[in-house]
C-alpha cells in the first residue's frame, strides 16, 4: 500500500472509530465534501499535507498522532 492509500485508510479508521461520515469530516475540517471524497478516492494520487492537517484539526488530533501508526512506519522508501 502506498502513502496516499495509507493516509486514506487512516482517515477511514478514525472516522469509523468516531462514528462520523465523510461529509461530517469535511464539515469538521472546514473543507468541501468533494475535497474529503477526493482524498479518499483511490484513483487520486496525491493529497497535500495542508489538507491532511485540516482533517487532523477537525478530528482534534495532531499530525504526529495521525502518522504514528505501524502502517506508516512500514511504508517502503519512495526513493529507489
Amino acid at each position: 500500500m502506498g502513502v496516499k492509500d495509507t493516509v486514506a485508510a487512516r482517515f477511514r479508521q478514525l472516522c469509523s472509530q468516531r462514528g462520523i461520515r465523510t461529509n461530517e469530516l469535511a464539515n469538521l475540517a472546514g473543507v468541501t465534501p468533494s475535497t474529503a471524497y477526493s482524498m479518499l478516492d483511490p484513483r487520486r494520487q496525491d493529497v497535500s499535507i495542508v489538507t491532511i492537517k485540516k482533517f487532523c484539526d477537525g478530528l482534534g488530533i495532531t499530525l504526529g498522532e495521525f502518522f504514528s501508526t505501524p502502517e506508516f512506519d512500514a511504508l517502503e522508501q519512495e526513493i529507489k
